[in-house]
């Protein structure tokens, strides 16, 4: 089960695939994927999936974020073994997670164009799992935190490295450039099946592997972020919290292997799906 916002007709739809083919227009009696979860009604959705009318062809669509506008966008930095082994001081792991926050304008959907910013040239690449939150919470106890969580997808978590690092203590203008980042392709349900220490991530630059790890190596679990995250924000349903990335991004290589235009990145994981985007210049 696969649930997608998508635009149809000149306006925002959803809607959701079993086969990966074919999708129900959920549009007319749910809304939007916000709406589901924020109604408690992703169970109905499922069923309405199930029993529709599969009457438009995946392939034909143009997809969006699956969640076009939640609350918060919450980020995790530097939370696989091996990436927070680039820093310097990586040998002392951190004793509580980086956190910073993303605009719903910084992300396109799956096989929209990611766009390099004329103020720089340093566009990079971060493959992430995201957790989409369902249940609203605060001060959500670690062991009740899988019960908070909507379904998984996937983001390129784009940076503009020189921007990072503008000003001592804040990576926050090089992480939100508009459309410089990407979201998708769609919202996987979490069920029983899914382990969320058993998923794997892998990114590719024009087919070639740079990033490959397992969420067996975060330094912070997903659900130890969840209860971290939810101790100082109220998690609402919708809230899309992008859980790190791992080593191999272009700004490790020597020299760097920034994005250019007409590059591909390809983000993936096997329990969600792969997240495909082209990259052009900004048009300004």
């Amino acid at each position: 089960m696969k649930f997608l916002t998508f635009l149809h007709d000149g306006r925002e739809h959803f809607g959701g695939t079993v086969d990966g083919e074919r999708v129900v227009d959920l549009t007319d009696g749910f809304g939007s994927l916000i709406a589901v979860l924020r109604a408690g009604r992703l169970g109905e959705a499922e069923a309405a999936v199930r029993g529709g009318e599969a009457g438009l062809e995946l392939d034909s669509l143009e997809l969006l974020p699956p969640i076009t506008s939640a609350e918060k966008y919450l980020c995790i930095g530097v939370n696989y073994a091996n990436r927070n082994a680039e820093y310097k001081d990586g040998s002392k792991p951190p004793e509580n997670p980086s956190v910073f926050m993303r605009s719903r304008e910084s992300f396109v959907g799956h096989g929209q164009f990611i766009e390099r910013p004329p103020e720089s040239h340093m566009l990079d690449y971060e493959g992430e799992i995201v957790v989409i939150i369902g249940k609203e919470g605060r001060r959500i106890k670690e062991a009740d935190a899988r019960s908070h969580i909507a379904g998984l997808s996937v983001m390129n978590e784009g940076t503009l490295r020189d921007w990072v690092r503008h000003a001592k203590f804040n990576v926050t203008q090089g992480k939100n450039f508009e459309r410089s980042g990407a979201l998708g392709p769609w919202m996987v349900p979490l069920n029983d099946d899914i382990d969320l220490t058993d998923l794997s991530i892998q990114t590719r630059v024009n087919g070639e592997l740079r990033q490959d790890d397992h969420t067996s190596n975060m330094m912070f679990p997903i659900e130890f972020q969840i209860a971290y995250l939810s101790k100082f924000a109220r998690l609402k349903p919708g809230d899309v919290i992008a859980t790190g990335t791992p080593n191999g991004a272009g700004a490790r290589f020597e020299p760097p292997k920034y994005l250019v235009p007409g590059d591909v990145v390809e983000v993936s994981c096997p329990a969600v799906g792969t997240l495909r985007n082209e990259v052009r210049d900004e048009v300004v």
